[in-house]
């Protein structure tokens, strides 16, 4: 077991960020986290949350998992910095998030099948691709092995097929996209069949921890729109280089004051 204290660290806000989907809340107090062939569940207990897992484990895959050696303190007092009203209640309301540190062809299978969908049916799709690949999530030369029809994927079946023969047949490489800064790494992932800008910056940020990524869905728009008469200010307030985990404040924020009503 590990224990981590609950100072910029909440686990059920994460799971319910929208930047992961294999992330189960197993009781009121337990969330399970899976990443790549790895699972740990994360029990709240007092003002500590306990990972069901050795400190080896913890120390060589979840500590960079879920980017604890970022001072999230920090980054939040930048943004208080600004004394924007909407930027500081959405930091306060959100806490606990972090920008998860995930495997980059996770999250390209992950947000093209996320497009047009709701979050339950975005889990049960990548359920099924998992338990058609013996438990274990696909690699692009499985995935072609998959029998997807099955998996009510829709249009985006077309697009994983053609992702997936694009990196076998070296037409794409993901470790020649690790090595790219942002913006470079936005135009080239928008070269990859229905990716666009949205799921390009998701990929950017939740898979490589671009956090000048800015993903624009529905809720941010409306956001730019109600609060900064249609602009970003991520310029005007010295944000830009962290404009990604003010996306995520802003999301779960806006989402859970919506919901909420």
């Amino acid at each position: 077991m590990q224990e981590v204290a609950s100072v910029d660290f909440n686990i059920q806000q994460i799971a319910d960020s929208g930047q992961c989907f294999r992330m189960y809340q197993t009781d009121d107090n337990v969330c399970e986290a899976r990443a790549l062939n790895r699972s740990v569940s994360i029990e709240k207990k007092y003002d500590k949350y306990v990972f069901s897992c050795s400190e080896t484990e913890f120390q060589n895959f979840w500590f960079h998992y879920f980017d604890f050696g970022t001072d999230y303190g920090e980054l939040k007092r930048r943004i208080f910095a600004t004394n924007d009203e909407y930027l500081k209640n959405a930091v306060q309301y959100g806490s606990g998030l972090r920008i998860l540190r995930q495997d980059v062809w996770e999250m390209i299978v992950s947000f093209v099948i996320s497009q047009q969908n709701n979050i339950p049916r975005i889990k049960k799709c990548i359920r099924g691709l998992i338990n058609s690949n013996d438990g274990k999530f696909p690699t692009a030369a499985d995935l072609l092995q998959i029998n997807l029809d099955d998996l009510h994927l829709g249009y985006r079946k077309d697009y994983l097929i053609k992702i997936a023969e694009d990196i076998c047949n070296e037409n794409f490489s993901i470790e020649t996209l690790k090595e790219m800064d942002c913006a470079e790494a936005i135009r080239y992932l928008k070269q990859l069949s229905g990716v666009g800008e949205k799921v390009a910056n998701c990929v950017a940020l939740f898979g490589l921890h671009k956090m000048a990524a800015f993903p624009v869905d529905v809720w941010i728009q409306r956001i730019l729109d109600t609060y900064y008469a249609g602009r970003n200010p991520l310029d005007e307030f010295g944000l830009k280089d962290i404009g990604g985990l003010v996306q995520q404040y802003m999301y779960f924020y806006e989402r859970r004051k919506i919901v909420s009503k």
